[in-house]
């Protein structure tokens, strides 16, 4: 196992396996699809065969008499109920009210006793509408006259933002080049395994529900809300999660408020699977974006001033979308030196499917476009790529033009290690190999950790200790796939000096887990780290306590290590933790030893308005080379090689920590050469992985993580932000690397075989 010193630790620092990895592929896991419950029902779900149009009436009493069908709800039950991230912008029903908003949206969901019922009884309801125009791209939507998506906002503009930092326009006059491109962004999706999934069942007066979430509290205020009901009535119990990435993992979708609408009119508890198809025509996917990019620089590479305007398809409702635009703007301060900067930001409302959040939230747009115009520049001017980086890189400490405050970077580092590797020192020695043309290059980029946001932002950990010296753990943060449980556990069984067998982490179930957000914004090693490093302390104290009495020591004398709670300097006085454990709960009338902890990381004010402020504890930071061939005659493009130099301060688990990053570049890749949505009218027509295209086995390339260490006194134990970055950093590294393989910049992504070839063809 790979082994990073990171300080004087037994544990953190080791690549230890996940502590979930035997019931995963052992299939011992249980996912939100596998549970089954006595007397259970099916739900499905009616949507939309139109994109736009006002619902007349909806006749369900045909479907009714369907043998089988045990109830079906439909907006009306709802009474008027809307969701959405922040209250100016709760827009978007469980189902469809007076009329829909893209193809696919819900109007109806139907309980039966099984899935074939249901969908029997899905043919039989009668929905009356009357088609609307509709408008399906952004810049289109903004035009005078466009149909209006929502009567709220007869502009359709969903949300917007505006930062202005420095003298931006006095920057553009005295530098020495100025170049305004146009960048598009493609509309993709997370691309997770397991599908979403619930089972509900009312009783009592409340209601249970098992659901696939990677922030299952989100959909605990949701149903309490659309249900009028005490949280203490909302039990959510999370099993294991097949991947997240962000978007409907994140959010509440239809079936999840269906589910409990159906169990509480039936008295069953009731279940839905989305099939694949749902996901990809319905559920929650990336922004795709158009940004105008004006950047200003010196004839040396220093960067003076950016000016950018993002136009975003946010689709039918508004979701997350206000954090993605904030996102846009308030990171490309972001990790280079720019002292003017303004952003404009708008999001659309569309008759498209929904957009929010994904991996790499809102960043990925931004840098894409920034990093390939700098790209660009540097070229203009004759200059390297890496020495333009090397030379805007900033150095910790730094305060950007609108108040992010960076303590440690180990951006620079990560170019230098870039610049001395034989991947790029060779990059000009084999241009081209008959017809296949060959190219290295280059990015940078920087991610928050520990991500903060308004709204409720607490994390809690829980540890009880067990006679038998074993521990508990409680925990609201969620493991989506990423391994925090196991980094979690590590840093408990690391300050308790145990085993990490000896920790037994319990899943999220809200009626006894500490409330927690989710998992999002690389938050969980940071806040839930912290609550966890805390709580292990605060019961070490305790056993501390009595261990010091039994010896007649004070507490900061007793050392926890091996398994075995000692005396400092006096290794005869020692016993086994267990031992300790016994007489901590035996003793006199005995004891419950609890210990607590929570994060305090999320009290600094932060102007979400105007984009000032700290919207995470600590930044990542990346520098990345791609290697690529590109065959002249097809367009066809193989990523050879990647090379990550990743700060993420220091690496609890280095394995997790280059697994998270080499899953990231595999999905940035996808994004660069082939994923994106085909919409014909708001429908989308590769419904499926077959024809979406995400990248398999044989596209992935040699990947290489180097592990760039630096000091961050703001996340525990100096962890910062793992991954994230790569997903950024990707797309625009291999789009520079096909510009230096063929001399053409490309702008949009994807960056298709037909595009290449196309843009060969006409060059020639």
């Amino acid at each position: 196992m790979e082994t990073i010193i990171i300080g004087d630790y037994d544990l953190l620092g080791k690549s230890i396996p996940r502590v979930d990895g035997r019931e995963k592929v052992t299939g011992a896991a249980k996912y939100a699809a596998d549970i089954e419950l006595a007397g259970m029902l099916w739900c499905k779900i009616l949507r939309s065969p139109l994109p736009h149009a006002k619902i007349l009436n909806i006749d369900v009493s045909k479907a009714k008499r369907v043998i089988g069908v045990k109830a079906i709800c439909t907006a009306k039950d709802f009474g008027g109920f809307r969701w959405g991230w922040m209250p100016a912008t709760r827009d978007e029903p469980p189902l469809a009210e007076d009329k829909v908003r893209y193809y696919g949206e819900g109007v109806a969901a139907v309980a039966a006793i099984d899935e074939d019922t249901a969908e029997e009884a899905l043919e039989q309801i009668k929905v009356d509408y009357e088609e609307l125009p509709a408008v399906f791209d952004a810049e289109e939507a903004l035009k005078e006259g466009a149909p209006v998506i929502h009567d709220y906002r007869p502009n359709n503009i969903s949300w917007e933002f505006h930062m202005d930092f420095g003298d931006v326009d006095r920057a553009f006059r005295e530098a020495d080049l100025v170049r305004e491109d146009r960048f598009v962004t493609a509309r993709v999706i997370q691309g997770f395994l397991e599908p979403p999934s619930a089972v509900a069942y009312w009783e009592g007066g409340g209601v249970t529900i098992y659901a696939a979430k990677q922030s299952p509290y989100f959909l605990y205020r949701h149903i309490a809300q659309c249900f009028k009901l005490p949280l203490s009535k909302v039990r959510v119990i999370q099993p294991f999660v097949g991947g997240g990435f962000g978007g409907t993992k994140n959010d509440s979708v239809a079936g999840d408020f269906c589910v409990v609408m159906l169990s509480k009119m039936t008295g069953k508890p009731v279940k839905f699977v989305y099939s694949m198809e749902e996901v990809m025509v319905t559920s929650r996917r990336r922004h795709n974006c158009v940004i105008y990019n004006k950047m200003g620089m010196k004839k040396d590479g220093t960067i003076v001033a950016m000016q950018s305007k993002v136009i975003a398809d946010g689709g039918a409702y508004t979701a997350i979308g206000p954090l993605t635009m904030y996102l846009t703007g308030c990171l490309s301060t972001l990790p280079y030196k720019l002292p003017n900067f303004r952003h404009d930001a708008y999001r659309v409302f569309t008759n498209n499917p929904v957009s929010a959040a994904m991996r790499g939230h809102g960043v990925t747009h931004t840098r894409f476009a920034a990093e390939i115009q700098m790209e660009m520049m540097a070229e203009e001017l004759g200059l390297d790529p890496i020495e333009v980086r090397l030379k805007n890189a900033i150095e910790a400490p730094y305060e950007t033009v609108n108040k992010i405050t960076v303590h440690s970077c180990g951006l620079k580092e990560g170019l230098m290690r870039l610049k001395e590797s034989s991947l790029w020192k060779e990059k000009e020695k084999e241009k081209r190999k008959n017809h296949i043309l060959c190219g290295v290059g280059v990015s940078g980029t920087a991610y928050l950790g520990g991500a903060r946001q308004r709204g409720h932002q607490s994390a809690g950990a829980i540890l009880r200790l067990c006679e038998d010296g074993t521990v508990e753990y409680l925990t609201g943060a969620t493991d989506a796939g990423q391994g925090s449980d196991t980094v979690l556990v590590q840093i408990i069984a690391e300050e308790l000096g145990l085993p990490i067998e000896h920790i037994d982490i319990k899943r999220v179930d809200t009626a006894y887990t500490p409330i927690d957000p989710g998992t999002y914004g690389s938050r969980v090693t940071a806040l839930a780290g912290e609550a966890a490093m805390k709580a292990a302390r605060d019961l070490k104290r305790q056993l501390a306590e009595i261990a010091a009495k039994e010896w007649n020591v004070t507490p900061d004398e007793i050392v926890f290590k091996n398994g075995t709670v000692s005396v400092k300097d006096q290794p005869l006085k020692s016993l086994p933790f267990r031992k300790l454990a016994q007489i901590a709960c035996y003793s006199g009338s005995g004891r419950v030893l609890i210990g607590k902890g929570y994060s305090e990381y999320g009290i600094e004010p932060l102007d979400f308005e105007k984009g000032i402020g700290n919207a995470g504890t600590a930044y990542s930071f990346t520098a990345q080379l791609s290697r690529v061939e590109v065959d002249s005659e097809t367009g066809f493009v193989k990523c050879t090689d990647m090379i990550i130099a990743h700060d993420c301060g220091k690496p609890l688990n280095p394995a997790l920590v280059e697994s998270q990053n080499q899953g990231a570049a595999v999905q940035g890749l996808g994004q660069a050469l082939y994923e994106e949505f085909k919409m014909d009218k708001g429908r989308t027509l590769n419904p499926n992985f077959a024809d979406y295209k995400i990248p398999g086995i044989k596209d992935v390339p040699k990947i290489e993580v180097i592990h760039v260490l630096t000091e961050d006194p703001n996340v525990p134990y100096g962890a910062k932000e793992a991954s994230e970055g790569a997903i950024v950093s990707t797309p625009p590294s291999i789009v520079s690397a096909i510009h230096d393989a063929t001399g053409i910049w490309f702008t949009e992504l994807p960056v298709t075989p037909e595009k290449i070839a196309l843009a060969l063809r006409n060059r020639k």
